[in-house]
C-alpha cells in the first residue's frame, strides 16, 4: 500500500516552490492550514479586507476586475501560486474579485503569523515579494487598458453625438436638394416660354444677384422673421403671385423696393415664374451651403479625432502641441458640455513652445481633466483651461468652479480607486492613471480646491530642454 502524501510533498512537487528550501516548506506544512474550495465560490471579493495568505495546491482561481467596462479577466492562479494578503504589502482589500474556477485546495496561513514567517522563511518571503510585484503590475496594465477604454468610451459617445446632428443635417438637405433641382428644372423651363424682352431678362437677373450673392445675414427673432415673411407675403398677394414664395424669398436680403423694381419690369403674367425661379434658385443656394457646412463639420470632428489619438504617430515621446490637443479634447467633449449647460475657455500663451511628452497618453490626461471638470460644474458653470510657459516647463491649468473637493478627500484624489462619484459613475482610476501618464512624460500633476474654484496643474517639460 503507497503511504499517503504528506503536506511537505506537496507543496515541494510544485515546480514555482522548488526552489524553496525544505525546512521552510516544513515550517508552511506545519502553521498552515488546509482549505477546500467549489468552482464558481468567490473566494476573494474586491474590496473587502483579506487576512489569509493562499498557496494553491490544486485548482484553478481566477482574478476578474469591473472598471466600467464590464469584467475582464487579469490573471489565472494554479498549483504553487500565491495569492490573498502577503507580507509588506499595503493591500487593504483586493481591487477585483477573486473566484474558483475549478474545484481547489489551497493552504492558508493568517496575517498573525507573517511576523514569524519573515523570521523563519526568508526564501519564500522573497519569492512572495516578488509575486506581488508582478500581480500589482498585472493590475496596473490591466487598470491602463480599462482607462483606455472609458476613455474610447466617452470618445466615441461624445464623436457620436457631435457627427450625429451635421451627419443629419446634409441627408435632409441633399434629398431636399434633389426636389428642388426638379423645381428649379420646371422653373427654367417655364421662364424660357415667357418671351421676355432684355429689359426684363436683365432686372430678373439683378434680383437673383441680390438674393444668390447677398445672404440675408440679420439675425431675426422668430416674430421679427414671421412678420417679414407676412410683409413678402402680402406684397405677392397684391401682384398676383404664388404666396409660397414668400419663405424662400425672406430668407434673403431683397427688400419689398427691389421687389418693386423687379414688377416694373416684368410683364404681370411673367412675374410668378420669374419669382418662382427666383425663389427656387435661392432655396437651393442655400442648401447646398448648407450641406458644405454640414460635410465641413464632420471633416472638422474627424480631424480632430485622428489628431485626439494620434493615428498617424509612432508611440513615444515627441514635440506636442499642448494648444491643439486641448483644442480637440474641447471638441470631442462639446456635447457633454452643452449637456451641462457649461461654458469651456481656453487661454493660451501666444508663441507657446511645444511639450516633450507622449502625445496620445497626454490627450487622455486632458480628456480625464476636462471630463471630470463638467462634472464637477453645476448648470451654467465654468471651466477654465490656462497655458503658460514657466521656466523649462509647459504647464497647463483646468480650473472648474464647482463646489469644491473637500480637505479630508483631497490627499486621497490621486488613490487607486478612490472616487467621488456616485457608485457606478466612477472608476478610481481615472486620475490614478492620469498621474501615471503624467509622469511617464517627466511631467507632474497637483491639485488644489476650495468652493468655487478646483485647479489641477499638470506641468510637463519643453521639447528644447529635454534635449
Amino acid at each position: 500500500m503507497t503511504p499517503p502524501v504528506t503536506l511537505v510533498e506537496r507543496l515541494a512537487a510544485l515546480p514555482k516552490l522548488q526552489d524553496i528550501p525544505r525546512s521552510e516548506l516544513e515550517w508552511l506544512a506545519a502553521h498552515g492550514e488546509i482549505e477546500s474550495h467549489v468552482a464558481g465560490e468567490v473566494v476573494a471579493p474586491k474590496g473587502r479586507r483579506v487576512h489569509y495568505l493562499w498557496i494553491v495546491l490544486s485548482g484553478q482561481v481566477t482574478t476578474q476586475a469591473d472598471h466600467g467596462t464590464g469584467p475582464r479577466w487579469v490573471a489565472d492562479i494554479g498549483p504553487g501560486d500565491i495569492t490573498g494578503m502577503l507580507p509588506y504589502s499595503r493591500m487593504k482589500g483586493p481591487p477585483a474579485d477573486s473566484y474558483v474556477g475549478e474545484d481547489t485546495e489551497a493552504l492558508k496561513l493568517h496575517e498573525d503569523l507573517f511576523p514569524e514567517l519573515v523570521h523563519r522563511c526568508p526564501a519564500f518571503t522573497a519569492h512572495t515579494v516578488h509575486y506581488m510585484l508582478d500581480r500589482a503590475r498585472k493590475f496596473k496594465v490591466s487598470d491602463v487598458r480599462d482607462e483606455k477604454m472609458l476613455s474610447l468610451g466617452k470618445l466615441a459617445a461624445g464623436l457620436a453625438h457631435e457627427i450625429n446632428n451635421p451627419a443629419s443635417a446634409a441627408v435632409r438637405g441633399a434629398k431636399h436638394l434633389r426636389t428642388l433641382l426638379g423645381e428649379l428644372a420646371d422653373a427654367s423651363r417655364d421662364l424660357g416660354t415667357a418671351g421676355l424682352s432684355p429689359e426684363a431678362l436683365a432686372a430678373i437677373e439683378r434680383t437673383r444677384r441680390v438674393c444668390m450673392a447677398h445672404p440675408d445675414d440679420t439675425i431675426r427673432s422668430p416674430i421679427e422673421q414671421a412678420d417679414r415673411e407676412d410683409e413678402i407675403g402680402e406684397w405677392l398677394a397684391r401682384h398676383g403671385a404664388d404666396g409660397a414664395h414668400a419663405e424662400a424669398l425672406a430668407e434673403t436680403s431683397v427688400t419689398l423696393e427691389g421687389l418693386d423694381a423687379l414688377a416694373a419690369a416684368v410683364p404681370g403674367s411673367a412675374l410668378d415664374p420669374a419669382l418662382r425661379w427666383i425663389a427656387t434658385g435661392c432655396t437651393t443656394q442655400a442648401l447646398t451651403r448648407d450641406i458644405e457646412d454640414a460635410a465641413t463639420r464632420i471633416h472638422e470632428l474627424v480631424s480632430a479625432v485622428k489628431r485626439f489619438t494620434y493615428m498617424d504617430a509612432a508611440a513615444g515621446a515627441e514635440a506636442v502641441d499642448v494648444v491643439a490637443g486641448l483644442r480637440d479634447t474641447i471638441r470631442v467633449l462639446a456635447a457633454k458640455a452643452r449637456e451641462r449647460q457649461a461654458s469651456v475657455s481656453l487661454d493660451a500663451a501666444p508663441d507657446l513652445p511645444r511639450a516633450h511628452a507622449v502625445g496620445n497618453e497626454m490627450n487622455q490626461v486632458w480628456l480625464n481633466l476636462l471630463d471630470n471638470a463638467l462634472d464637477a460644474v453645476e448648470p451654467s458653470g465654468h471651466v477654465t483651461i490656462r497655458v503658460r510657459p514657466e521656466k523649462d516647463r509647459v504647464v497647463v491649468r483646468v480650473t472648474d468652479d464647482g463646489h469644491g473637493i473637500p480637505a479630508d478627500v483631497l490627499p486621497r484624489i490621486f488613490d487607486p480607486f478612490f472616487t467621488t462619484k456616485p457608485q457606478g459613475e466612477g472608476t478610481g482610476l481615472g486620475l490614478e492613471i492620469t498621474r501615471q501618464l503624467v509622469r511617464g512624460s517627466n511631467g507632474d500633476i497637483t491639485v488644489r480646491s476650495r468652493p468655487g474654484q478646483t485647479e489641477f496643474r499638470v506641468s510637463l517639460p519643453q521639447e528644447e530642454s529635454a534635449r
